[in-house]
């Protein structure tokens, strides 16, 4: 009798916490293109105040890693918890402008996700969560009716009707971004060119410390904007008990940064404020990879991470037993551009494997030509005038193998692949990279077209998601369609809402919806008007 009590007590207990427990505000402040110009991680040369504060009251990651050093592939890879290597976002990027496509031969598209995937933000939506974007997503797929609550350079956790509803908000800062170094070239400078530090892999001459100046001064912009969206939560007396993580997409928008994965293409400062300031002032080391973001989210919200997620939680109830060993990253399609490279890192050393190593490093990327210290280094390059190092990323081919020590050699000049000293880490990491590659089912073996061929299934176009369909028993409503893999998304008659569709629901005589099918990377169905009119 005393044991059943026991039991009984035990499951009351737990009854109880889950009905007390309290689902967390949770804020992404992204960036676009930085790496570590923080001050509060090392920058002597900006000015970030806002970010120095939100670093003082927060806990500092210094070990985080992109899986790509370019946009698009590495937000797939945040969207889905998944590689974009397996997820078909690799490519940079899957739309494609009518030039980019008359070069390729390739039409824009969208990734046809694996089936029973869901981007995140459903997920947390399915769950009870108001969420908004502002505004960018470029997520190598098209996004679903139902994904966000607010997608759009006003959506803001102001909007919720309840304001007791839980909130997932993204804001998505585009000030750094690497087109701003030259669309914002003529506005005044805050950071001095002299005061800038040109790595030795690029000319050090006066446009290319203008370049890098106007970079530090969008820096500069970006850290006020935090300020203005820390301080809206602290209006709404909402900044004590919301989880504030910040961090950039990849690193610097810069030359010779943006599309590598060298570290300082994969490698982002992270800053997590917590609730009540738990964590305050700390640093953590661990490696973390943007496929560890979603289920992060999940473990906060005590959601139970999909079996589809490639990461692991860093953080809450469903919080990984161990430490992640080792962070991977990837390069494909750059525009018109290709090259395969394939990288893995345990924080210290770097191993890449580059499947086309009679490519040259350098690619001849159209959009980034409109950046002057960019022109100019390819002035000088065909005048003869650069030296040493700065030859280094127009070295006409590859080695098949790369290995560097990033503590001794933070640039990367030093190849240890043939030095007979690192051969016992050279081949930890070469299996370990292939181990990855077969794991996670590494889709850039296999050609675009091709990858294309299979998705659309011999077709010239993707297919199209077969039509929703309702079944109604004692005014329950279940939604279905033929297309495996699709996801449903309906709104009630008079709302402008869709909702996803997770469960049945009730569906009283005389009412209405609108359904729509999407099985994402194909065509969406028509929106159909189902009701019941029994």
């Amino acid at each position: 009798m005393k044991k059943v009590a026991v039991q009984f007590l035990i499951v009351l207990i737990a009854k109880i916490s889950f009905a007390q427990y309290k689902k967390p505000n949770i804020i992404w402040i992204t960036c676009e293109d930085m790496s570590y110009h923080i001050g509060d991680f090392g920058d002597k040369v900006v000015n970030t105040p806002n970010l120095n504060q939100l670093a003082s009251e927060g806990t500092k990651y210094t070990q985080v890693y992109s899986t790509a050093g370019v946009c698009a592939p590495s937000r797939c890879a945040i969207a889905t918890g998944m590689y974009q290597t397996s997820a078909g976002g690799h490519n940079m990027r899957t739309q494609l402008d009518k030039e980019q496509q008359r070069i390729t031969g390739l039409p824009s598209y969208s990734a046809v996700l694996p089936t029973g995937v869901k981007p995140y933000p459903l997920v947390l939506r399915e769950n009870g969560y108001y969420t908004t974007n502002n505004v960018k997503e470029d997520y190598q797929f098209a996004r679903t009716a139902a994904m966000w609550d607010e997608n759009s350079n006003k959506a803001h956790w102001r909007n919720r009707k309840d304001k007791n509803q839980p909130f997932f908000a993204i804001f998505n800062l585009v000030v750094t971004h690497e087109s701003q170094v030259w669309m914002r070239d003529k506005e005044p400078l805050t950071v001095s060119p002299e005061l800038v530090e040109i790595p030795p892999y690029l000319p050090d001459n006066p446009v290319v410390r203008k370049d890098f100046a106007r970079f530090m001064s969008n820096v500069e912009v970006m850290d006020k904007q935090v300020g203005e969206i820390i301080a809206q939560l602290k209006e709404d007396g909402l900044y004590e008990d919301t989880y504030i993580f910040f961090f950039p997409d990849h690193g610097d928008g810069l030359p010779f940064v943006k599309r590598e994965v060298y570290h300082r293409g994969l490698k982002v400062p992270m800053i997590i404020k917590f609730p009540k300031k738990d964590n305050a002032g700390e640093t953590d080391n661990q490696l973390i990879s943007f496929v560890d973001f979603a289920p992060t989210l999940f473990s906060l919200a005590q959601i139970p991470i999909p079996t589809f997620m490639q990461g692991q939680a860093f953080l809450g109830k469903y919080k990984a037993r161990q430490p992640r060993k080792y962070i991977y990253g990837a390069r494909d399609r750059m525009d018109t551009e290709y090259d395969r490279v394939r990288t893995v890192s345990d924080g210290r050393f770097q191993y890449m494997k580059n499947y086309n190593p009679e490519k040259p490093y350098y690619q001849n990327i159209t959009y980034r030509l409109q950046q002057k210290g960019m022109a100019e280094t390819l002035r000088l390059k065909e005048a003869g005038q650069l030296k040493g190092h700065e030859l280094y990323w127009f070295r006409e081919s590859k080695p098949e193998e790369e290995l560097f020590d990033t503590q001794t050699d933070p640039d990367e000049f030093v190849n240890l692949a043939d030095d007979p000293a690192y051969k016992a880490k050279l081949n930890e990491l070469r299996e370990e990279l292939k181990d990855w590659e077969i794991r996670y089912k590494d889709l850039g073996a296999i050609p675009e077209k091709q990858l294309l061929n299979d998705w659309w299934q011999g077709k010239r176009e993707p297919p199209v998601t077969a039509p929703p369909t309702l079944v109604l028993k004692n005014n329950q409503a279940r939604l279905y369609s033929e297309t495996e893999g699709a996801l449903l998304a309906y709104k009630m008659e008079g709302s402008a809402t869709w909702l996803p569709y997770t469960k049945s629901f009730r569906l009283n005589k005389g009412e209405k919806i609108q359904v729509i099918a999407e099985r994402i990377g194909y065509k969406p169905s028509a929106i159909v008007e189902l009701g019941n009119e029994r």
